[in-house]
């Protein structure tokens, strides 16, 4: 027999009596959960599956924590608990503010993808309601800025009308002739939800009654997902939670700014362009800073018996790219070894002058395989990193050791 599903008729319970028609204990593999798990089926419920991109609910039966709830064959529903029950009548219950945060979620993206679709010609090809923020995914052209702004004004429209959501049986042919915006192929008798005047729709999701307890819609983000348009939204509760936290951020970012908040974004950009400038700035007087340090350190080194000069330093708080300039510029001259890491990152630079023949890319090598870590490079030039920046000192000391 087929469980019976309660929250068809009424998703504002919370609370029901059913019967434990059976509880079989899950394997692993079946169960989902690192605890022991049993599967149990009930003749009704009011738990409500995972299902057309609407998570599962979760609560109890009797003492049983309710972990899962999932749609199997035979049109039941299993129920996955975190201990086994007796067969006979048990008291179940909802976990309401889960409940009611997916009803919110789910009845605001019919009312969004309404509006996607009869105003703005993008039909809704799949919805995911998720943890933070649910989305639709948009057939057809990209959705403008001015586009998303309008569906989300249109929307919250109908919210403030405070219109009636109700429920609809029939088959697919009658509405189909009602004018469903997105056709099943499935026969029988469906269920369907309208919101009067805009929206009509099969779905076996749970709903609130009236579009005011959608609360409000807040549109998050728009991006490519393979040939449609991502749109991520929030609802209800969770728009609320949203922007007060947007709020925070953008008090923090006001007093960061030392301006007020409605000034962040000229803030913010003047920032950018200062930033811009010293990049620029750094990228011209990198080059030569170490030219000078080169000579610098030219003075104080002095060569080995063979003539060869090495310089082997570990740099800290410096660019990573002014390592490989500073390689460059002691190797320019003379016979010269430089064997420079970065304390912060622990990245190396091996470099030489070509005069004194020894081959770079294979003392990183021999280095890295001793102590982890990658890297390559050329004769004269190779780049890499220990497997931990701690061992940057111990790579130079083997690399002195090696060459």
């Amino acid at each position: 027999m087929s469980t019976r599903r309660l929250y068809y008729d009424d998703a504002f319970k919370d609370s029901f009596t059913a019967q434990v028609l059976s509880c079989q204990p899950l394997s692993d593999s079946l169960a989902g959960h690192e605890t022991t798990c049993w599967g149990v089926i009930l003749d009704q419920t009011q738990l409500y599956p995972a299902s057309g991109g609407q998570p599962s609910d979760l609560g109890k039966l009797g003492e049983a924590n309710v972990l899962d709830v999932r749609d199997v064959e035979n049109d039941d529903v299993l129920h996955v608990v975190d201990r086994p029950l007796p067969t006979g009548r048990v008291e179940g219950c909802i976990h309401w503010p889960r409940r009611f945060d997916h009803m919110q979620q789910h009845s605001g993206q019919h009312l969004l993808s309404a509006v996607f679709h009869e105003r703005f010609g993008l039909p809704t090809v799949s919805f995911h309601l998720g943890d933070s923020v649910s989305s639709v995914d948009l057939s057809g052209p990209q959705p403008s800025f001015q586009v998303l702004e309008g569906a989300a004004r249109a929307a919250n429209a109908v919210i403030f009308e405070d219109r009636e959501i109700t429920l609809r049986y029939g088959t697919a042919e009658q509405f189909a002739r009602l004018g469903v915006r997105r056709q099943v192929e499935r026969s029988g008798i469906l269920r369907a939800i309208e919101i009067a005047g805009i929206d009509l729709q099969p779905c076996g999701g749970t709903h609130v009654r009236r579009t005011g307890q959608i609360g409000i819609i807040l549109i998050r983000s728009c991006s490519k997902i393979r040939q449609d348009w991502r749109v991520e939204f929030v609802c209800g509760g969770r728009a609320e939670a949203s922007a007060r936290r947007d709020a925070e951020r953008l008090a923090r970012l006001a007093a960061q700014c030392k301006c007020a908040p409605n000034d962040v974004d000229a803030a913010v950009e003047r920032l950018l362009h200062e930033r811009e400038r010293s990049e620029k700035n750094l990228r011209t007087l990198m080059p030569k800073l170490a030219e000078a340090e080169a000579a610098s350190r030219q003075k104080s080194v002095a060569p080995r018996a063979d003539g060869t000069v090495v310089f082997a330093e570990v740099l800290e708080s410096v660019e990573p790219e002014y390592l490989q300039l500073l390689a460059t510029a002691l190797t320019r001259s003379g016979k010269s070894v430089a064997l420079l890491a970065l304390k912060e990152t622990g990245s190396l630079v091996f470099a030489q002058n070509p005069a004194v023949g020894k081959e770079m890319d294979a003392l990183l090598k021999r280095v890295v395989d001793q102590l982890g870590g990658k890297g390559g490079g050329t004769r004269d030039f190779a780049r890499g990193a220990p497997a931990h920046p701690a061992k940057a000192p111990a790579a130079l000391d083997l690399a002195k050791t090696l060459l």
